[in-house]
């Protein structure tokens, strides 16, 4: 995994997207906060995460941003979802004002390959055509229900001949998978089926995303049970993640779908409850990112992220910082450490608190840690170079 990797994506249909969408989003959840939760007490939190959450609604409402052609879209006559295309595309060259974004396209299933197609042809071409053959920061296009390489390998190539046309770099075009069916879990013959679907990326997939709610259906779990603990759901993400692990793909867990909305407060804190403890239980996981369908729950998301962070913080920081001193002082002595796995591990916490506002600078660089090595992503590089430092760099002593 290189560089920044956002907290959520939100996922609004292509319909509505225009280019003043994402402030939209802000001021819409700003609104929610001050309605149901106005204080940190009343969104179960200290102070300190409350303020962090609302400035970050302020300074960064949406961190990654999917332009939906598939279920937040539905199935329209051709000459409008031409026009969608056409106009999100349009929109998203004035600036998307997020550090990720992208669009979903329809499946690459027999029923709906020409439409995908279509749309992905029309919306990047008139995107690109538009900026002049620059990409959008952190742009992505995600693939929903995949069921065999073959499709993957498809979406690869046509990225790939859109590349070609435009004069980008072979690969600049990233994917993300959606893993929403017993086929991308366990193919028939019963192996793992996501390394093929990644193998099938050519590297361009960043992302697996898990779809709770077409994943349940398919295990034939009625909609009353269909949720985001489901012992089905836990199955299917520690395959992903154990077949992700080590291949710079990260992992997204799905969405909470009960909304904190309509006219009821007593139901909409009981959804905001729920989506706070989803988020929760998925960073607690090891899974730093999930969806979000309303701007609703981006309070919420910030909330339980933030609070995750801060309540992690005193102890993370006073590991790593062992860690680093145990593993100087083995390798000084002639001895091995071998556990840089977890040091990493801990790396990866202060980097991603800090990338998404839940630390500061300061609290980030609390083990000791300069910013360079920090953004290095490497716990054994800085390892390698504080030993080089610790070393004598004259000649040995005479005998």
């Amino acid at each position: 995994m290189s560089g920044r990797r956002p907290v959520h994506t939100v996922y609004g249909g292509a319909q509505l997207f225009k280019a003043g969408t994402i402030s939209n989003l802000g001021v819409r959840a700003l609104k929610t906060l001050a309605t149901h939760a106005p204080n940190a007490d009343s969104l179960g939190v200290s102070e300190e995460v409350y303020r962090r959450v609302v400035a970050k609604l302020y300074r960064e409402p949406v961190e990654d941003f999917r332009i939906d052609f598939e279920d937040g879209y539905g199935h329209r006559p051709d000459a409008e979802e031409d026009g969608h295309a056409v106009s999100a595309a349009a929109d998203l060259a004035l600036g998307s004002r997020t550090p990720f974004i992208g669009i979903r396209i329809k499946g690459l299933t027999e029923a709906s390959r020409p439409r995908s197609i279509r749309t992905l042809d029309i919306f990047m071409n008139t995107l690109l055509s538009a900026t002049g053959g620059r990409l959008p920061e952190g742009f992505a296009v995600t693939l929903p229900k995949v069921t065999l390489p073959e499709q993957v390998c498809e979406l690869a190539e046509l990225l790939k001949a859109i590349e070609l046309e435009h004069d980008l770099a072979i690969g600049a075009i990233e994917m993300e998978l959606m893993i929403e069916t017993t086929q991308s879990i366990i193919d028939r013959q019963g192996r793992f089926a996501i390394p093929a679907l990644l193998d099938a990326s050519a590297g361009r997939c960043r992302s697996l995303h898990f779809g709770v709610y077409d994943y349940t259906a398919e295990c034939n779990i009625t909609a009353e049970y269909q949720n985001m603990s489901h012992p089905a759901c836990d199955f299917a993400r520690n395959v992903m993640q154990v077949c992700a692990a080590d291949r710079g793909v990260t992992i997204s867990d799905g969405a909470t779908n009960i909304l904190p909305v309509g006219s009821d407060p007593v139901a909409i804190r009981h959804a905001m409850q729920l989506h706070f403890n989803d988020v929760r239980r998925s960073l607690s996981n090891g899974i730093y990112q999930g969806w979000d369908l309303h701007p609703a729950q981006l309070p919420t998301r910030y909330a339980a992220v933030f609070a995750f962070f801060l309540d992690s913080l005193p102890s993370a920081t006073a590991r790593l910082r062992n860690f680093i001193g145990r593993a100087a002082q083995a390798t000084l002595d002639g001895n091995v450490f071998d556990d840089a796995a977890s040091g990493q591990g801990l790396l990866n916490f202060f980097l991603r608190g800090y990338n998404c506002g839940a630390l500061t600078e300061e609290e980030a660089l609390g083990a000791g840690l300069t910013m360079e090595e920090l953004r290095g992503r490497s716990f054994v590089t800085i390892l390698d170079n504080r030993l080089a430092m610790a070393r004598p760099s004259g000649p040995p002593p005479a005998p």
